[in-house]
């Protein structure tokens, strides 16, 4: 896979299977993620496994979006990341959170493809509110993590 858009990482003192448990229950996705308001399974899969979908609803401002996400990778303890659409067609993006053991927790690196078109870039921008997506995405990711890290180390 090419170099990702944007990708942010932190130290948790935590396990790594309390930090995958945390990113793979989507619908708690809202209470550490800066930018997802709140996510819900989409299909008979309630389950973070290749092919499960999920639904997030987005906030930025007063602008709020729906995506429609497809879970690629779901490893225990490792990795977890899904492809993300919008209108349930247009590809916008791939999220990916990887975890590595240490001697005192995790190491847990999130990180970000984007794959709309440059068309879908401006169009995005319009409907978000956000002009420079890979900047925004920066801010939002280390605010997400440190959200992670406070969950994750009270577990």
């Amino acid at each position: 896979m090419s170099p990702p858009s944007a990708s942010v990482s932190i130290q948790i003192a935590a396990p790594p299977a309390v930090v995958y448990d945390l990113v793979t229950d989507i619908t708690d996705m809202g209470d550490w993620n800066v930018e997802c308001e709140r996510a819900r399974w989409v299909g008979p899969v309630r389950e973070a496994r290749p092919g499960a979908r999920f639904r997030g609803h987005n906030r930025h401002g007063r602008r709020r979006w729906s995506t429609l996400c497809t879970v690629i990778t779901a490893e225990p303890g490792r990795a977890f990341a899904y492809h993300v659409q919008a209108a349930g067609l247009i590809h916008v993006a791939v999220w990916r959170f990887g975890i590595t053991p240490t001697e005192t927790g995790c190491h847990v690196e999130q990180s970000t493809w984007t794959t709309r078109n440059p068309l879908m870039r401006v169009i995005g921008g319009l409907v978000t509110g956000v002009r420079d997506r890979v900047a925004h995405n920066e801010a939002n990711m280390r605010r997400t993590l440190e959200g992670i890290k406070r969950v994750a180390e009270r577990a």
